[in-house]
């Protein structure tokens, strides 16, 4: 017999050390591990981290086997993994409607449950006893399935449990909007049991995602029906929202040591190394101890200064913790890990040494890793003053299972006894490696022929959509029902992916499905719910920011795809040209560089060997009957002699989208020539085809497809839909004579009958002979107003109701692309932004609060959780005070800033709460100083102004720079707003042109804005206008210096305080501040000193808290000025003082400050009507003028008054304050 060698003893130790901390605990039936003896739970976290160590020597015994009990050990070990895996998994399946429900409600209700009874699988406690939603559990669960997947065991053994795989990665797919409790179980550290966006948990999710792509579940053995999908974008989101959080953890912990496991094993989530080197460094910093880390700053748990009968803590006593955290040797086993991966060996030594000093020595040699170390009782208050000074003892659990796996692991590594791609099969550790440049192919797509050749003309040869055969063109939201279908099981009771749009990643990809080549198009051109799209500016923008995400987002093998199709609605009016716009774009793409990505132009059959493409065979085998049959069908003219008056024979249970694409497939292939029939033979043959279509066209309705010709291979629906006879102006030539001034004025506008009421059939008549479309849009807008939508009008005989003209006079007004009519109208018929949810959650995902309506409160209101869309809008409408022009406003300018910071999260830094009603309000006041209008014109301009133009100035706004706008001088198109262009200011200052307009200003301009009530006196008093916004504070023009930069820095105030911009680290500075006085009143509310006993000062939820007292001010310009008073304070709390004193009232210190500049400028002779004060505050209106530095500037008047302000507070002998 063959001695063992030195590397099998060892190996025969460390299983010994498994056998005896985790194996032996494992239960014989559900291969669950119990959390310890007293609690005798099943985490699922805990389980997954604790069989790692023993799949991790499992693979070492494999491979480095002295003998064939080698090979059996490593086998037996394999299984333990595999019974664990699968007891888990069943627990999960006994809960299977639940995964169904959280799919649509996201709700901690509806969540898995974190731990189970070990013995049965079953759950063990209720589900509002525990915090149970916990995302990183399920996701590192699947992670983990997925590695041990990929190394070979045997996890997953029938279709069903892969369906059930699927569906978790739904669960999960959206965990970068899901407010969880966290790796610790808590939610926010208060630990009064609220949910908050975890990094943690969005990265583990990230990656289980990533991992499991394309993975099949079966391994070697399995067929393309055990392949799991996970969307691209999802994963795409989960990792911007990571890059915006990171180094902090979640909004109420500014750093935790548990977000380790993200950045380095076993996720692997983040890709930025910079990101990743931060967040260890902020963790080692504010957490490590001499026992290992914290899990995160005051951190009660097992502390001797909480009080284990009560669950929650009091708020104010967080500060207690402070210094005496207890402190985990757990982190310590991840850092060695994280050493091994980045090859880092000085790492792996420091903390392989740290460790080995505090582990657990039993009589039997094994070391064991506790769960904890806790300062004692009595050493509290010495640990207070010197801390990281006493001695600690070992609490909770011994071992601590999750660490002594990962310790083990950990060894088996050091060791050689593994290497890190075994334990990362899926190569995970490779994430911050950069990518190679990504090249972005776009293939433009005619609708038409004509469009074709127009192109053609203009020297860009494209394929039209029915060139392409037999590749088949589809819009986005088909490709959403496909994936509708996915992991739909009905037997288990689980439907698959709730309907969601699919974003740029998902699109740019070609899929084969039932053997047929798909590409789709991008969402943004299928945006026929919302009238973005009929800007072709617009467009050409989204493409230009979908491209430059593709580019700087695609992780996918292959390039990717973009289909961009050329339609009707993208030439000039009279179609005889492309929109220039449009044409710019498709000249500049030829050119191979555009939106900072490389571009490569052709058509998309040249791309077939370059691009990314997924298998979808989810959908082969299942729905209808096969394709055969229904060609059969068709070809048998002689058969059925009235065969084609037949609807389709489908089995009952067969769905629209398989239906749809049965018929797609059958007839989108050409034809195999036929022998002549007869007339007869012949007519049902084009008879056969139409009904054909027709019923395609239906078809395509029930998935709402819209704009179905683009889609479809066929001539038949070319015509124009009948009109309902409105009367409109056919050709822009009719319509010069009335521009947009034509008003219908005079009293006698609105009929009356005998009894004065108004006459409505005479309201009709006008309908009909009125030839301007403003005044189609006030009649019918009257008729709205009091008859309601489905009032008859029978203008042309029945069914004329007002919702069909309103649509019509929709499509009109969108050809002439008459922006504020299109707005109104649109707010009439409640549509609604198709983005408008995912839009919301993207800016809360990115920690970001927003409030719709204007301020103060209870008007405005304040969204700090995903809702619903239905409800979102109804909350809009609400805070818009019914007013349809700032509801549509509102949800446009919402999606404008989701898109900006999707391209530029560095634009919202320091930004916490959006205030969509203020920055309305601000871009208003804008252009009616720039265009030098009233604000009732002001407003009629911002509605005015096209898409792109209104997210250009939002961009403006936002990134701070100086800009200027300017009424456009090329010819204004009758019926069409006049054009406005935005432009930068160097630093010369302002334009030529624009100095000219500023010393224009008229100094009797009265901008002071009145609410409407939108009834008929109001229409009778001339043209009805647009609701105007209400009290919009538009506030009235201040007399004009020859200086060019006059208002500059009001106008910088106005625009900080609007966006709550603050300088860099200035919460943190507030929060010194609080330190030395009891509080400080901001207009009467009072942000008390106890704020900073529970709150740390890098962390978001103490911004926010402060933002929110802020907000209490409705003038952004006297917020801005009351921001700089209390930054002048801050410089007190650097000062060797203990206290400044009880309450500062910090409005006093702004009105002394003005009192001062007042009577200095007084003085100096300055008149009055310069010295104007503003009337809600009081405060000179040339202060908010007035530069911060400088001999008048705020900043000087500020420090005097804070010196008097604060002389009194300060103990008398000190040194008086210059």
């Amino acid at each position: 017999m063959r001695s063992r060698s030195n590397s099998g003893v060892k190996l025969d130790n460390y299983a010994r050390m498994v056998q005896q901390t985790i194996l032996r605990h494992q239960d014989p039936v559900t291969g669950l591990l119990p959390g310890s003896s007293d609690q005798p739970h099943a985490w699922v976290r805990d389980n997954v981290y604790s069989i790692v160590s023993v799949w991790g020597l499992s693979l070492a015994y494999r491979k480095n086997a002295d003998r064939d009990e080698d090979k059996a050990k490593a086998y037996e070990l394999e299984q333990s993994v595999v019974k664990l895996m699968r007891g888990v998994l069943h627990c999960i399946m006994r809960q299977l409607d639940k995964v169904e429900k959280f799919k649509y409600s996201r709700s901690t209700s509806d969540s898995l449950h974190a731990k189970y009874n070990p013995r049965t699988c079953a759950p063990i406690v209720g589900d509002d006893e525990w915090g149970h939603l916990q995302v990183d559990a399920t996701s590192l669960f699947l992670l983990f399935l997925a590695q041990m997947t990929a190394s070979g065991l045997h996890i997953v053994y029938t279709q069903d449990e892969v369906d059930v795989v699927q569906n978790l990665m739904f669960y999960i797919e959206a965990a970068y909007k899901v407010a969880d409790y966290g790796m610790w179980e808590r939610g926010d550290k208060t630990n009064q049991g609220i949910t908050e966006i975890n990094a943690s948990s969005i990265g583990t999710a990230k990656a289980a995602l990533e991992a499991l792509d394309e993975l099949n579940l079966f391994g070697a053995k399995g067929g393309p029906g055990s392949v799991v999908h996970a969307l691209a974008d999802d994963i795409q989101h989960c990792q911007s929202i990571l890059t915006s959080m990171l180094p902090r953890a979640s909004i109420s912990k500014e750093v935790d040591a548990g977000v380790l496991a993200i950045i380095s094993y076993p996720a692997f989530a983040v890709e930025d190394v910079n990101i990743v080197n931060m967040t260890k460094e902020e963790i080692i910093s504010k957490l490590q101890g001499r026992y290992g880390c914290c899990r995160f700053l005051r951190d009660g748990h097992r502390t001797p200064k909480e009080d284990p009968n009560r669950l929650y803590y009091e708020s104010a006593e967080l500060k207690l913790f402070e210094n005496i955290e207890c402190e985990w040797p757990l982190f310590w086993t991840y850092l060695i890990l994280d050493g091994i991966f980045t090859n880092s060996p000085e790492q792996v030594q420091e903390y392989q040494e740290a460790l080995e000093g505090i582990l657990i020595k039993q009589k039997d040699g094994i070391r064991l890793v506790p769960e904890l170390y806790s300062v004692p009782p009595e050493k509290v208050e010495e640990e207070y003053v010197n801390p990281h000074s006493v001695e600690r003892i070992p609490m909770g659990k011994c071992p601590l299972k999750w660490g002594q796996s990962l310790y083990i692991l950990g060894n088996l590594l050091t060791e050689g006894f593994l290497a890190p791609g075994e334990i990362d099969p899926l190569n995970r550790r490779f994430a911050t490696i950069p990518m190679p440049d990504v090249v972005v192919q776009v293939s433009i797509l005619a609708e038409t022929e004509e469009i074709k050749q127009l192109l053609l003309k203009n020297g860009i040869d494209v394929e039209t959509v029915a060139d392409i055969h037999p590749i088949h063109v589809q819009p986005s939201r088909v490709l959403s029902h496909i994936y509708a279908r996915l992991g739909r099981n009905p037997r288990l009771g689980l439907t698959g992916r709730p309907y969601r749009r699919i974003g740029v990643l998902g699109t740019s990809k070609f899929y084969i499905i039932r053997n047929t080549m798909f590409s789709f198009t991008p969402q943004f051109i299928d945006h026929q719910q919302f009238y973005l799209a009929l800007d072709n500016k617009m467009i050409v923008e989204m493409l230009r920011t979908e491209i430059s995400y593709l580019s700087s987002r695609w992780r996918m093998t292959g390039r990717p795809t973009v289909t961009f199709p050329i339609s009707q609605t993208m030439l000039t009016e009279n179609h005889t040209d492309l929109d220039p716009a449009v044409l710019a774009t498709l000249k500049k793409l030829q050119d191979g560089y555009y939106g900072g990505a490389r571009i490569q132009t052709g058509k998309l059959s040249e791309f077939l060997t370059t691009s990314c493409f997924a298998h979808l065979s989810f959908l082969d085998g299942k729905g209808s009957g096969s394709m055969g049959q229904h060609d059969a069908e068709y070809d048998d003219d002689e058969g059925d002699g009235d065969g084609y008056v037949h609807e389709l024979r489908y089995d009952d249970e067969a769905d629209d989208l398989a239906q749809y694409l049965d018929h797609l497939l059958a007839h989108s292939a050409p034809k195999k020539p036929k022998r002549q029939v007869g007339g007869l033979g012949r007519f049902k043959a084009v008879a056969t085809k139409t009904k054909e279509m027709v019923s395609l066209m239906n078809k395509a309705q029930d998935l709402n497809v819209q704009n179905v010709n683009m889609y479809l291979p066929n001539k038949l629906f070319r015509s124009p839909q009948p009109s309902l006879n409105l009367n409109l102006p056919e050709t822009s030539a009719q319509q010069e004579s009335q521009g947009p001034q034509v008003t219908v004025s005079s009293e006698a506008t609105i009929p009356r009958d005998a009894s004065g009421a108004i006459d409505y059939n005479a309201l009709v008549q006008l309908l009909k002979e009125t030839q301007s479309l403003q005044d189609q849009a006030d009649l019918l807008y009257i008729l709205f107003k009091d008859k309601g939508m489905d009032w008859d009008t029978r203008l042309h005989g029945k069914g004329s109701t007002v919702q069909s003209l309103l649509s019509e006079l929709y499509e009109k007004a969108g050809e002439l692309k008459h922006w504020g009519l299109i707005r109104m109208i649109s707010g009439m018929l409640k549509k609604k932004v198709e983005e408008l949810d995912s839009a919301c959650s993207d800016l809360l995902a990115h920690q970001k609060h927003l409030t719709v309506g204007l301020p103060p409160e209870p008007r405005e209101k304040t969204i700090t959780a995903p809702i619903p869309p239905d409800q979102l809008a109804a909350l809009i409408d609400e805070a818009s005070d019914h007013n349809i022009s700032v509801a549509i406003l509102t949800q446009e300018i919402m999606v404008y800033l989701a898109m900006n910071i999707r391209t530029q999260p560095n634009l919202f830094s320091e930004m916490f709460r959006l205030r969509i009603g203020l920055i309305i309000q601000v871009m208003a006041t804008e252009l009616a100083q720039s265009l030098n209008c009233s604000g009732e014109e002001a407003t009629e301009s911002l509605m005015s102004l096209s898409p792109s133009e209104l997210k250009n100035l939002l961009h403006h706004i936002l990134s701070g720079k100086e800009f200027g706008v300017q009424r456009s001088v090329r010819e204004v198109d009758a019926g069409v707003s006049p054009a406005i262009s935005i432009h930068h200011l160097g630093n010369v200052g302002a334009t030529k042109s624009e100095r000219a307009g500023i010393s224009k200003l008229k100094s009797d301009m009265k901008m002071g804005m009145r609410s409407q009530s939108l009834d008929i006196e109001n229409i009778e008093s001339g043209r009805y206008r647009l609701p105007s916004i209400e009290s919009l504070d538009i506030p009235e023009s201040i007399p004009v210096a020859k200086d060019t930069r006059h208002g500059q820095w009001l106008r910088r105030r106005r625009l900080d305080g609007a966006l709550n911009r603050v300088p860099v680290g200035f919460y943190q500075k507030v929060w010194k501040i609080l330190q030395k006085c009891h509080g400080l009143s901001i207009e009467g509310f009072v942000l008390p000193s106890s704020t900073t006993r529970e709150m740390t000062p890098g962390e978001i939820k103490f911004s926010v808290h402060v933002e929110t007292v802020f907000n209490r001010v409705p003038q952004p310009e006297y917020r801005q000025l009351l921001v700089e008073a209390i930054l002048v304070l801050t410089m007190l709390a650097d000062v060797e003082i203990q206290s400044i004193g009880s309450i500062i009232h910090v409005e006093k210190i702004v009105h002394l400050a003005n009192d001062m500049f007042y009577k200095d400028q007084k003085d100096l002779g300055a008149e009055d009507h310069i010295l104007e004060r503003d009337p809600s505050t009081g405060v000179c209106r040339l202060l908010y003028d007035s530069a911060p530095s400088g001999r008048f500037g705020s900043m000087t008047y500020l420090t005097k008054a804070v010196a008097v302000y604060v002389q009194d507070f300060l103990p008398s002998g000190s040194c008086a304050v210059q």
